[in-house]
């Protein structure tokens, strides 16, 4: 069984929600208590994140000028990133988890998903 279920076309189409997310759901949570910049580093990321994906050469992407790859190396220091900061920048409570959860989640999507060359090979058991 193979455990890279993510393929580049699901990988699309989370992007564009997650981007979304990141730039609302700090306003909706209230981050920033133990450091302005938990608001705002998710409202920038998520900012990217979405003209990122439009630039990208995948199902979703509306100017594909980047290649998938390159998105998927911006996702995981996105993840590495996201892991870090609140250590870096001293955030604490619902700041930090928040970006804890994120980082998480990001680097376990780039760790179940295929290689592009993998895309076009059948799931075997």
């Amino acid at each position: 069984m193979n455990l890279r279920f993510v393929t580049r076309k699901v990988h699309a189409y989370l992007d564009y929600p997650v981007a979304l997310a990141l730039i609302a759901l700090p306003f909706v949570l209230q981050l920033g208590s133990s450091n302005p910049m938990a608001l705002w580093l998710s409202v920038a990321t998520g900012v990217a994140a979405f003209i990122l994906t439009v630039f990208t050469d995948h199902e979703l992407g509306i100017i594909r000028v980047l290649p998938y790859p390159l998105h998927v190396a911006v996702d995981f220091v996105v993840g590495v990133v996201f892991v870090a900061a609140p250590f870096v920048l001293g955030f604490t409570g619902l700041d930090a988890w928040f970006y804890w959860a994120n980082g998480a989640a990001v680097l376990t999507v780039i760790a179940l998903s295929r290689s592009q060359g993998a895309e076009a090979a059948p799931v075997t058991a």
